[in-house]
């Protein structure tokens, strides 16, 4: 099963968007610690007292990324690995699967460091397009089982 080249590229493509994910979470963390914003008192205390159980923008901001992440991610690895297994053309497959890893990059810089409108929508759209087109792929391949 892993011999096929298309999930291979699948694999390698949804393994670094988690590590990206991962990464999000790490500099939440990071920015909680360096603003002294923290979500539960006892991480307060521990980090100078229960006044620093409160919120912050910026530590808002980076959830916000790591939610989107998570509204994105998660149903491309569902529609990329159904896709996998359709026997698409290994150059077509890797085109959609570089596209969404490189649009949820930049959505995540462009979110992360505020830049301006409408960056952060089209890096949204560069990965929608090949999730749409994955999907639509699928139903085509199925839908004369339906």
């Amino acid at each position: 099963m892993l011999g096929n080249d298309v999930l291979m590229c699948f694999i390698f493509y949804s393994t670094l968007l988690i590590l990206k994910m991962y990464i999000i979470a790490i500099i939440t963390g990071q920015v909680r610690l360096r603003k002294k914003a923290f979500a539960n008192p006892e991480d307060a205390v521990r980090h100078g007292g229960v006044q620093f159980c409160r919120n912050d923008p910026y530590v808002e901001r980076c959830m916000r990324v790591h939610r989107n992440d998570m509204e994105n991610i998660f149903p491309f690895l569902f529609l990329g690995a159904v896709y996998s297994m359709t026997g698409p053309s290994y150059s077509v497959a890797r085109i959609h699967f570089l596209a969404f890893f490189l649009g949820r990059v930049l959505h995540s810089v462009a979110y992360l460091l505020a830049l301006k409108a409408p960056t952060r929508s089209y890096a949204y759209v560069i990965a929608q397009v090949p999730c749409v087109s994955m999907a639509i792929q699928i139903l085509m391949d199925v839908a004369s089982f339906a």
